[in-house]
């Protein structure tokens, strides 16, 4: 394996949710039938987006959800572009009884590759919405798209393998998905050896930390850098468990993980910089169709970031832009000036004790400072 000689910019973003309004608006919209207790047809997150911010054309090309982030994509050039893919991609299956079901049609995958996605995280709580049917397709669709995926698969080996992405260099990037059960991800969809499903980490303890770290050094080859991409903790609050905190730095000490990509919140939380390693507790929702359900509180749902690290060849920090973005008609938008001040200064409080902070960046991003 060679050993790296360039420097690795990447592209992470949270969640990233095609299904139900935004499918609706793309050019092969699915079955509008939703078991929803209140919403029961796609449409009707279209109607409510409506009310809020005026008609949505339709149907929209596939660039359009992505709107500003293409720019801030162009400009950077990311060499892997990793999200955390909250949906399946089917029009089979039947619906799991869990009182919200995500889908997107397979036809309206290239939504996904306009953005240049080549690696999905898929070890969360919605990507076996329409049972393993849908998890069948949904992989089938990553592969038909060459667009890896990291977390989920026909069985355990599968699921628990690492997305192995080459990089320019001739080294490698690896990408290991997982997830845990505080985050509405049930035992039942655990992979095994015989059986599809999420890579399933019952707990974040050292026990289990011991076996990841087995697994990460099994595939790991010299030269190689590594991402560990975790869904993980509840939808609302900007507390950071201590269990999450020791088991990211653990990923670090003893797997030799170079980036810790969490996820899973429905905003932005915290971020560390620890052994000159990045670890992001939660990115938030970059693309969702929640617009017009509810008020987010101090949560500012509706806001994300953009996240742009570019680590060294051996893995370590050497810059972190941010650009935050705003969901507006389903798309990615910039935020406007308020909103980006208050993007600001909540993750400067929520990192304030970790060893780093923000500092204004060019065209009204900022970066990370240590």
């Amino acid at each position: 394996m060679p050993a790296p000689t360039q420097a690795l910019t990447l592209f992470l973003a949270g969640d990233v949710m095609t299904a139900r309004g935004i499918d609706a608006l793309l050019p092969h919209p699915g079955d509008p039938l939703l078991y929803e207790p209140y919403v029961k047809d796609t449409g009707g997150y279209v109607r409510l987006a409506e009310r809020l911010h005026g008609p949505l054309p339709r149907p929209v090309d596939y660039p359009y959800i992505w709107g500003d982030a293409l720019a801030e994509l162009e400009q950077r050039q990311p060499q892997v572009r990793l999200i955390n893919l909250e949906t399946a991609v089917t029009r089979r299956g039947t619906p799991e009884d869990k009182g919200i079901n995500y889908r997107m049609t397979p036809e309206n995958f290239p939504a996904i590759l306009a953005a240049g996605v080549n690696c999905c995280a898929l070890a969360n709580n919605h990507v076996l919405d329409w049972g393993r049917v849908g998890l069948t397709d949904t992989l089938a669709a990553l592969a038909r798209n060459g667009v890896c995926g990291a977390g989920a698969g026909r069985d355990l080996r599968a699921a628990e393998a690492p997305a192995a992405l080459p990089l320019a260099d001739g080294s490698r990037l690896l990408v290991f998905g997982l997830c845990t059960p505080d985050c509405g991800v049930p035992p039942e969809w655990a992979a095994r050896s015989r059986r599809s499903g999420v890579a399933w980490l019952p707990e974040l303890s050292t026990p289990g930390l011991a076996a990841l770290t087995a697994r990460i050094q099994a595939h790991k080859q010299p030269g190689d850098r590594v991402i560990v991409s975790i869904h993980w903790g509840g939808n609302w609050g900007f507390d950071v468990p201590p269990e999450q905190v020791r088991f990211a730095h653990g990923l670090i000490d003893d797997a030799g993980v170079d980036l810790v990509h969490g996820h899973s919140s429905h905003h932005i939380k915290g971020l560390e910089l620890y052994r000159e390693r990045l670890i992001l507790y939660g990115c938030g929702d970059l693309l969702n169709d929640y617009e017009g359900i509810q008020d987010y509180g101090p949560f500012h749902g509706e806001l994300g970031l953009l996240y742009f690290p570019t680590l060294d060849a051996s893995g370590r920090l050497l810059s972190l832009e941010l650009v935050p973005t705003r969901i507006r008609r389903f798309r990615i938008e910039r935020a406007g000036h308020a909103d980006r001040r208050w993007v600001r200064e909540t993750l400067q409080r929520e990192c304030s004790n970790r060893g780093c902070t923000l500092q204004p960046g060019p065209d009204h991003d900022f970066t990370l400072a240590w």
